[in-house]
């Protein structure tokens, strides 16, 4: 059994992009202004970085000040008889350690999904031997077009990573999700992909399902009843899972954080939704409930807004929810290897998390005190304190980040899949 504890040490902060090959393909958004920053500071952590420039790029940004700041020759043309003798499109797209597209437009990324190959940079993408990565920007309503989803879920399974594009005002005056991540978070990624702190993870390419967040079950138009889950702890495991090479895909109630990158997101409302999104996720190799589900969903839903009535207070018949957990624990033919629950629980934490555990049929259990301490819950909050119950032992994390909680139970999780892969 190999000895998870002799693992790669993470290289320095300021040495991680040092002499590593960047080829950035700029594509034709207001915000590739941004990539002028980006180059710059890349620069100086002493990467190199060639640019392709998109015909919709040349209007926001110039060869010149690409070049000036890269040091490098820009290249347009696929045509160009002098490119191709200096350095055809093929030795362009694999010279590089990795590729990224900033920003990617819609138009870009449809070409990209569909294989096209009409202009440079679609040409060196499809060219390509070495990983892809794409920074998104584009008009919220064009963001979430059913054909835009479409599209990044094909790229997501081509394993394209993705930065997700952050949320605000934009260039053409509407607000909501689609502006170009900032260029701290462009590096951030940049670094993720080179800080490969985990070479012999057994989660390499295996798929891990999480549920995470609230899930909303509507009264009225207007009302409904839900949960004080944020969805930290489920996406910091996400992100977790991800940093081990696993795919991962992110069934996520209503939060306001951003995705991490490199993880298929599929948001959901109701806790019939989200067991509908596990059910289509499957098969997987790992399911981890972190999401807090309502147990009871109003009976009915009113059409119409419920009125007040002489000050009496309507009465509320409810129905239980579907058990996710205990669905994919219990489905015959494609349950995952590894299912873990979660148990939020106030008292009695340890004696009802391991009863859940058998109640539910699930292989381990995280269970967490989310009762109030100093007017504040676990949940919505930064740290966590978690006892992991598995057949085998107890284990107790004390209060730490969710961010250590997470790093610390993908360390089991890979552990055990190591384990298991020796067996076989």
């Amino acid at each position: 059994m190999a000895d998870i504890s002799s693992e790669t040490q993470p290289v320095p902060q300021h040495d991680i992009l040092h002499g590593k090959r960047l080829l950035l393909i700029v594509g034709g958004g207001i915000a590739a202004y941004k990539c002028l920053d980006l180059i710059r500071r890349l620069k100086e952590r002493h990467m190199q970085v060639r640019c392709i420039l998109t015909k919709g790029g040349r209007q926001f940004v110039t060869p010149l000040s690409l070049s000036s700041l890269s040091g490098e020759k820009v290249y347009e043309d696929l045509f160009s008889l002098t490119d191709e003798a200096e350095m055809g499109h093929i030795r362009l797209s694999r010279e590089a350690d990795l590729v990224l597209v900033a920003p990617a437009t819609a138009d870009l990324m449809a070409k990209m999904a569909t294989g096209q190959a009409d202009d440079l940079a679609t040409t060196a993408l499809l060219a390509t031997d070495k990983p892809v990565m794409i920074a998104p920007s584009m008009n919220t309503m064009m963001w979430q077009h059913p054909a835009t989803r479409r599209n990044l879920d094909t790229l997501i399974r081509d394993g394209v990573r993705i930065i997700d594009p952050g949320a605000g005002d934009l260039a053409c005056g509407e607000v909501g999700a689609g502006r170009l991540a900032e260029v701290p978070d462009l590096i951030a990624a940049i670094e993720g992909f080179f800080l490969d702190r985990f070479p012999h993870s057994a989660l390499r390419g295996k798929h891990v399902l999480i549920t995470a967040g609230p899930t909303r079950e509507p009264l009225d138009p207007v009302r409904y009843i839900a949960n004080r889950s944020s969805g930290k702890q489920g996406y910091a495991l996400a992100a977790a899972l991800v940093e081990r090479g696993a795919k991962v895909t992110l069934v996520s109630g209503p939060t306001d954080l951003p995705c991490p990158a490199g993880v298929r997101r599929v948001d959901v409302e109701t806790a019939r939704d989200m067991l509908a999104a596990c059910e289509a996720a499957l098969p997987a190799d790992a399911a981890i409930c972190v999401a807090a589900v309502a147990d009871w969903r109003p009976e009915d839903c009113a059409g119409n807004k419920i009125k007040k009535q002489d000050g009496a207070a309507p009465v509320l018949r409810l129905t239980e929810n579907p058990d996710i957990l205990k669905t994919l624990c219990a489905r015959p033919k494609d349950r995952p290897a590894l299912v873990i629950g979660f148990a939020a629980e106030t008292e009695k934490i340890a004696e009802h998390a391991r009863a859940k555990r058998l109640r539910k049929g699930c292989d381990w259990i995280v269970a967490n005190d989310v009762s109030f301490t100093d007017g504040q819950s676990v949940m919505g909050a930064d740290h966590n304190r978690v006892l992991l119950i598995t057949p085998e032992e107890e284990f107790s994390w004390p209060e730490t980040s969710k961010t250590d909680i997470a790093r610390q139970l993908a360390e089991k999780i890979d552990h055990y899949f190591m384990q298991n892969q020796n067996k076989d």
